[in-house]
């Protein structure tokens, strides 16, 4: 009781001493130190609350979901006890199903209306004004760019040669994309169809497992000719770009399709003289080939109208990431590396290069994540009314490396995740989580090395190398690591990773250029060709 007293006297105390405050404001002007100090202090209130809000609503919102698959599963119960929550460390991120299933199965992926994080940060105008200084920087790239060309050269060079000639030949771009979205729409679903109309159930292993031979043989075709087009018409660096990306999204819907829609089919129990199917109408497989995820469903939540002035405004972006990366490339890598072969180089100079590419890598890493992951895929979710637009996560904010690759592209993570981790899990079983971590990371290697020894016309493995070797043991290293100290050996290491890349290819391409054919065969493809040109003292 004296302890109450003693509150509430002292809570009074605190109430006179706050209208004494207020009384001494309204009688007279506040020292500026005094109005600065409320300001801020207001400041941080006003954070503090919006954080813990914004915590109590996902928490609330996570345990809805929750519930609504409880009432729609039912309870799941294993040797009379019911199986709570169960998190993936490495590979199952917050927007999946965090239920272990009755017979084992790893959690699925859960698509809910939810916007993007940068989206939601844009709001605020703390990130607005980083936004500006980006923008305010591509501005004077385009000043440094008009200066420079009129006191070096006399004139202003507004024709923009770079990009014109990496997406040149753009009518043969355009013929091989129709062709293969063609040959998806009018071979997958009509193959499909047929299989699963006119498969019955109890028939044989050997049906099945021709129409699968059959699917495997189009997925080899469709990854071997449009490569054998791009040779045979030598397109440029960034039209390869846009055919090997489509090329392999095309390829991973597919796939998604499939794996989906076969699995229901196959487990179907139905009469002979049953009529329904199980093969989704042509509609939702449409709409998913464009929809941007890569894991299908026959639902997905939509919103209600388009906002087409945010549809040009995505589309807006990803014009002047577009410049912002022609004018990365022209005034920080091709001054540096054009001289490939007529200068002497050192590896003093190898080094100097490589840390000299750094920062403008990662800047085209910054410029590439934006203009991919957010505006491109958001514009195409507005067309669509796509609801899920978590399409990355705070990547930056990670203090893991696999957090990081959780989060940086949350669309092809989906996938690796629900069409090769899981399945190879199965295959494993659930002690040897090690064995499908490493499959995954290897074909994401071999996917991003596809598109760059395409694109280059070259086999050079450095990303792969990076990618399946330092990257992935990084992740043991740094699987324990909470410390913010750990963010910033992440940036260290994508600051150095990118320098190395651009530097080492810059390098290649020239020297492929410059620099003399070392044999007629094959063999030319495989051996870089900088590390055999005619200079001395490079390693």
């Amino acid at each position: 009781m004296a302890e109450a007293n003693e509150n509430y006297v002292q809570g009074n105390g605190d109430l006179k001493n706050r209208r004494r405050a207020v009384e001494d404001v309204d009688n007279g002007p506040v020292h500026p130190v005094n109005l600065q100090r409320i300001r801020d202090k207001a400041q941080q209130l006003r954070g503090n609350l919006l954080g813990q809000l914004n915590t109590q609503l996902d928490e609330l919102f996570d345990t809805f979901i929750n519930e609504v698959e409880q009432i729609e599963q039912g309870p799941r119960v294993t040797n009379g006890d019911i199986v709570y929550s169960y998190t993936l460390s490495l590979v199952a991120p917050s927007h999946f199903s965090c239920k272990k299933r009755n017979n084992g199965e790893l959690p699925d992926k859960i698509f809910v209306h939810r916007r993007s994080v940068l989206t939601e940060l844009l709001e605020s105008s703390h990130i607005q004004t980083i936004y500006h200084i980006f923008v305010a920087i591509l501005i004077v790239f385009s000043l440094n760019t008009l200066v420079y060309d009129w006191v070096e050269k006399g004139t202003l060079n507004l024709n923009f040669d770079m990009i014109v000639w990496a997406f040149g030949k753009f009518p043969k771009v355009m013929s091989l994309w129709v062709c293969m979205q063609l040959s998806t729409l009018l071979v997958v679903y009509p193959a499909f169809y047929y299989w699963s109309t006119h498969r019955k159930p109890g028939s044989p292993d050997l049906y099945d497992g021709l129409w699968l031979l059959l699917f495997i043989l189009y997925q080899t075709a469709f990854l071997a000719l449009p490569v054998k087009y791009v040779v045979d018409n030598d397109l440029p660096p960034a039209s390869c770009v846009v055919i090997t990306c489509e090329q392999l999204r095309l390829i991973m819907k597919t796939h998604a399709f499939i794996r989906e829609n076969a699995q229901k089919v196959l487990s179907q129990k139905k009469d002979d003289d049953d009529e329904s199917d199980e093969c989704p109408d042509f509609s939702k497989y449409l709409y998913f080939l464009f929809a941007p995820t890569l894991v299908y469903r026959d639902n997905y939540p939509r919103t209600k109208t388009i906002q087409w002035r945010y549809v040009v405004s995505n589309f807006g972006q990803v014009l002047a990431c577009l410049f912002y990366t022609y004018y990365i490339f022209e005034r920080f890598c091709v001054p540096v590396f054009q001289n490939f072969n007529q200068e002497h180089v050192t590896s003093k100079a190898l080094l100097l290069s490589v840390f000299g590419c750094m920062m403008p890598a990662t800047l085209v890493l910054f410029i590439g994540f934006f203009a991919i992951l957010h505006s491109w895929l958001n514009a195409f979710a507005e067309m669509l009314r796509f609801g899920d637009r978590l399409f990355y996560k705070d990547w930056w904010n990670s203090t893991t490396f696999s957090n990081y690759y959780r989060t940086w592209n949350v669309v092809v993570h989906d996938w690796l995740y629900t069409y090769v981790y899981k399945d190879i899990y199965k295959l494993m079983g659930s002690r040897n989580r090690a064995g499908p971590m490493a499959m995954v990371f290897l074909i994401s290697a071999v996917f991003h090395e596809y598109v760059l020894m395409v694109t280059f016309r070259f086999f050079y493995p450095v990303l792969f190398i990076l990618f399946a070797g330092a990257g992935f043991g990084f992740i043991f290293l740094t699987n324990k690591g909470s410390s913010r100290s750990w963010n910033v050996f992440m940036w260290v290491m994508l600051f150095t990773g990118n320098g190395v890349l651009m530097c080492l290819y810059s390098m290649e391409w020239y020297a492929r250029r410059r620099c003399p054919v070392i044999t007629d065969s094959f063999v030319d493809y495989l051996i870089p060709r900088s590390w055999m040109c005619d200079f001395a003292g490079i390693i």
